[in-house]
């Protein structure tokens, strides 16, 4: 590519890639944690695997094909993710085992991943052209998973994953990354078996909810900083008075041991929201070892809080969280196994999250920075543009 000439990528069109043997059909419930943890959305992600060495560009295709061979090995014993989502009844989302497969896009872009700044922000490709999107006729929301593999000309590739999160919770949808990735490099079966089994956890007494909340579309803005901080609930220039909170969905999967008839191997949503809510003046002006230590006791709360929960005990619905400018989400995304996929050529060295369209909770995200740097790189979308240059100033104080 020319330093003039802006990068391209060329896509084929999707297709379906089928489990490659037979499947069981019917229809799959999902788990009281799935149906109110979650929602039907798509969670977007891009894996950048750079070259490896002595690999040669010819041997993109065969890596590809390969790639593709995994994916329709791991829906056999992975087969609901080869279906549908579906509604049972109002409200009562479900997913249809039936054996469509999931789409696969082949795409090669026009430059090596150096002359597009191995993809780190500001993207110099737009985050469209890197994922995949399935054909007109077929409902997003309907869909489990997607997968876009694209080819540049160093020989490195990058990965477009979009996953619901109504059937997978990050850790549940690295599970499957990483089976399809062994099936792609020869393995015979997935070294960690599937478990469904979402029967098994409980359905307590729905909780009267209140009004549905206010969705409102903040004007985000991205920032980046490289060093390991602490993040506390967004009190830039609110009220004193003001409620703020911080919040964070906590895994579950060692309090359901028991519960399940295997937790190993389980790959449906094991969270529980945990949080912490004052005013604005009490956290701006309380001195950070104390914000920490809340913090750390609403997490240590988190066994009886989610007990209370599955057992029907509890007094309010944890799940439902006020979505207002006072809100801030946290997500610790370098520990989940997606960093971990290896589909036959290497571990990525970055990986990192798309849905920059969300704007209607503030989001912290912590990733692993691009190989071979270290420590975390954090994703900030939890402040609009007035109060930025504030925010940063208080981020630059823990540097």
């Amino acid at each position: 590519m020319t330093a003039s000439a802006a990068p391209t990528v060329a896509r084929s069109a999707p297709e379906l890639v089928p489990p490659a043997g037979p499947t069981p059909g019917g229809t799959l419930p999902l788990s009281s944690i799935d149906k109110t943890a979650a929602v039907r959305v798509s969670v977007d992600f891009v894996q950048v695997f750079p070259p490896a060495a002595g690999a040669a560009v010819g041997d993109q295709g065969a890596a590809v094909a390969a790639m593709r061979d995994g994916f329709a090995r791991a829906l056999v014993p992975y087969y609901p993710v080869a279906g549908r989502i579906a509604d049972a009844s109002p409200g009562e989302p479900v997913v249809e085992c039936t054996g469509q497969g999931v789409w696969f896009v082949e795409a090669a872009a026009s430059c090596a991943l150096a002359d597009v700044n191995n993809l780190e922000r500001p993207l110099l490709i737009p985050k469209d052209e890197l994922l995949p999107r399935p054909p007109p006729e077929e409902k997003l929301e309907d869909l489990i998973v997607m997968a876009q593999v694209t080819k540049f000309t160093c020989g490195g590739f990058a990965v477009g994953i979009c996953f619901s999160h109504l059937v997978f919770d990050g850790q549940g949808a690295a599970q499957f990354l990483k089976a399809a990735g062994e099936m792609a490099r020869g393995l015979p079966a997935p070294s960690v078996a599937p478990v469904w089994d979402r029967d098994a956890i409980p359905d307590p007494p729905k909780l009267p909810r209140g009004p549905p909340p206010s969705f409102t579309a903040f004007s985000f803005v991205t920032q980046r900083h490289g060093r390991g901080v602490q993040v506390a609930p967004p009190c830039i220039q609110l009220p004193d008075d003001a409620e703020v909170r911080l919040g964070f969905a906590a895994s579950t999967r060692h309090l359901l041991q028991g519960v399940l008839p295997s937790v190993e191997g389980y790959y449906g949503n094991c969270v529980y929201p945990v949080g912490i809510t004052r005013t604005s003046k009490a956290i701006r002006e309380a001195p950070l070892p104390e914000v920490i230590g809340v913090m750390r006791g609403a997490k240590e709360a988190l066994t009886a809080r989610f007990t209370d929960w599955m057992h029907g005990g509890a007094k309010e619905d944890h799940y439902n969280v006020p979505l207002d400018y006072g809100t801030v989400t946290v997500s610790d995304w370098s520990r989940v196994g997606f960093n971990e996929v290896d589909y036959g050529f290497g571990e990525p060295g970055y990986v990192f999250t798309v849905n920059d369209h969300v704007n209607i909770v503030a989001s912290v995200i912590y990733l692993k920075p691009p190989t071979p740097k270290r420590g975390i790189r954090l994703m900030l979308r939890c402040v609009e543009e007035p109060h930025a240059a504030a925010f940063a100033d208080e981020l630059a104080k823990y540097e």
